[in-house]
């Protein structure tokens, strides 16, 4: 069969961005009926060649052709929502009204809510409501999973894969691309690639390019050492000055220069754990929250212990960053109680980019106390070499932060929360507008990280990566903890998430077993077994050690004070002894004190488990 026609293609295309080209012979085609992803770096231009392909930007050069009538839809990576009501939004670029508030439904959006005043998700669904009313032959989404939770990113990937439209999409998201594309295109050093597989199959060929590239490069600076020493060294160059010889060595040098250009920058993150927080990070016992007759979190115990890495997912509005604040301590729960751990140092990444002003320059970010260095986890480091660390160009760092991209604005969230030193990072969506590569980057360092990690995410994948165990909220106040990532949760707790769904799976697993026990002989009731508890000494034990773990961290702080004097050493050589050893001690102390606790608290509920 003959391969269809493109439903647009560009040829040679090139583009300016100001004094280097952005494009320079980009090729891409893309098909009827095929899916495909859109891969690159964060700057590569992957938005701009999306809006080329639809027309919205001319190229300097080279040649862009469409099948005639094609029509196209477009989801930014930032919608604006326009009119009175979703319903006017969705049907304002000529869907049917009938056929918008279907799709608006389907994406689960009241189609008379007013258009304002809507969170980050519902903006994503109207938008991905109102492009798939417009029935196009080509549909463009950049990021689309952005503020979508993970039910929302599953019913879009079924649309997608029942979809008779093309579609090119840009994401981040590895478990959304590796179900839904046929193939992918890589711009990469101002050129695109194309692999006729699916993003699975990604990887494996960029590793493969990237080690001939290099193998290349190799090659062209050895033959440029080899006619540099041939040129000099020659009796005949020097004296006639061989023009020619001079001009292909020229050539060459550029060439190695421009390929040298176009290769990616690195990027340098760093964490410093600070100093050890006790192995009790938070106990929650029995805790619950309600927002009047709203109940977000039903009787909920749990333990966090130094070095565990918690993901918590779950819908939209299910209560995550309630939780987690309970788990801090930002918040009181309405039942129930809550147990900190000592010294511990919170850095708390929030992806709702509160303290970042538009306004606001990168430099002012980076400097909030004015001056040209940054403390980067204990050392001073000049803002320009710190923001490089990151991406950034010294010609960034003066302009506005609202001429950033998503990515890049997120990139600055993570060199404000990496500078600090901390043994626990909360990190709320930090894979939103992030390349791969930044994201391989993020959980290498979060793999070598030994502090506790509290991770709030939909990216399944990162989630899989990282997490030592995963705590599901379901929206109706229901929570299960899992060992292990996304994947494990799913396999020991399907349809947890589903709307209706039994929200205690251990319950219905207690209820098939019940319902399947012989019905038991009818004999007298006996009486009902008291649970275990401890002994009198355990008991009085427990409370005391309860005691040590509220004063000893106020000792140690004391302890840590009096060290803090600069001229102490030098002014009283006993007392900074004396200092030092009563704050050792008291550290010492404490590791025992929560050991011992942690132990009696086993015990205490083992007993009355029994």
């Amino acid at each position: 069969m003959a391969p269809r026609p493109p439903l647009v293609a560009l040829k040679n295309v090139r583009l300016q961005d100001g004094q280097r080209p952005l494009f320079d012979g980009v090729d891409i085609a893309v098909e009827p009926r095929t899916r495909a992803a859109l891969v690159g770096r964060n700057g590569a231009g992957k938005s701009t060649l999306m809006k080329m392909v639809m027309g919205l930007i001319e190229p300097d050069a080279g040649d862009r052709s469409m099948q005639a009538g094609t029509r196209f839809a477009y989801v930014a990576q930032e919608p604006v929502i326009t009119g009175e009501t979703l319903l006017d939004y969705a049907a304002s670029e000529g869907a049917e009204r009938w056929t918008a508030e279907a799709w608006l439904a389907t994406f689960g959006l009241d189609p008379e809510k007013a258009a304002v005043n809507l969170s980050g998700g519902e903006i994503r669904r109207a938008a991905l409501a109102k492009a798939f009313a417009e029935e196009p032959d080509l549909l463009l989404l950049d990021e689309p999973t952005n503020h979508l939770d993970i039910l929302a990113i599953e019913l879009l990937e079924e649309e997608l894969l029942q979809a008779r439209f093309s579609v090119l999409v840009v994401s981040h998201d590895r478990a959304f691309l590796n179900r839904v594309t046929q193939s992918c295109h890589w711009l990469e050093g101002r050129r695109v690639r194309t692999l006729n597989k699916g993003f699975a199959a990604f990887d494996e060929w960029a590793g493969k390019v990237l080690e001939e590239e290099a193998l290349a490069f190799q090659k062209l600076t050895r033959t440029i050492e080899r006619e540099t020493a041939t040129f000099y060294s020659s009796i005949t160059a020097r004296r006639s000055r061989n023009e020619g010889r001079a001009r292909s060595l020229d050539a060459l040098r550029s060439e190695r220069a421009e390929q040298a250009r176009d290769r990616p920058r690195e990027m340098y993150l760093g964490v410093d754990s600070g100093g050890t927080s006790g192995k009790l990070v938070a106990d929650l016992k029995g805790v619950t929250r309600s927002f009047g007759d709203r109940v977000v979190i039903k009787p909920f115990t749990s333990r966090i212990l130094r070095g565990d890495r918690l993901a918590i997912v779950g819908p939209n509005g299910a209560g995550k960053t309630t939780l987690v604040k309970i788990m801090l301590g930002e918040l009181a729960p309405t039942d129930g109680t809550v147990k900190l751990g000592a010294s511990l140092e919170t850095v708390y990444l929030d992806q709702s980019r509160e303290g970042l002003r538009s306004d606001m320059t990168l430099w002012d970010a980076l400097t909030p106390g004015g001056g040209d260095s940054i403390i980067v986890r204990g050392f001073s480091k000049h803002v320009a070499a710190y923001a490089k660390d990151f991406l950034f160009t010294e010609a960034q760092l003066r302009q506005p932060i609202s001429t950033l991209s998503g990515g890049e604005r997120n990139r600055l969230l993570l060199a404000l929360a990496l500078a600090k030193p901390a043994n626990m990072l909360v990190l709320d969506e930090p894979t939103n507008d992030l390349d791969m590569d930044t994201l391989d980057k993020l959980e290498e360092l979060l793999e070598s990280y030994d502090g506790t990690l509290i991770l709030v995410s939909h990216d399944r994948d990162f989630v899989d990566r990282l997490a030592t165990s995963t705590i599901a909220m379901n929206g109706r106040g229901d929570i299960v903890e899992t060992p292990g990532g996304w994947t494990d949760f799913i396999r020991q707790n399907p349809g947890f998430l589903q709307p209706g769904a039994n929200p205690r799976p251990q319950d219905k697993d207690a209820a098939q077993r019940a319902a399947a026990a012989p019905a038991p002989a009818s004999i007298a009731p006996s009486a009902p077994k008291k649970p275990g508890k401890l002994t009198f000494k355990d008991a009085h034990r427990l409370k005391e050690l309860e005691g040590l773990l509220a004063s000893l961290p106020g000792d140690i702080a004391r302890h840590d004070a009096t060290l803090s004097d600069p001229g102490l050493y030098a002014r009283d050589r006993k007392a900074f002894d004396r200092a030092t050893a009563n704050a050792d001690r008291a550290r010492a102390l404490l590791a025992a004190a929560e050991e011992e606790w942690l132990e009696l608290e086993a015990k205490r509920e083992a007993l009355a488990n029994a």
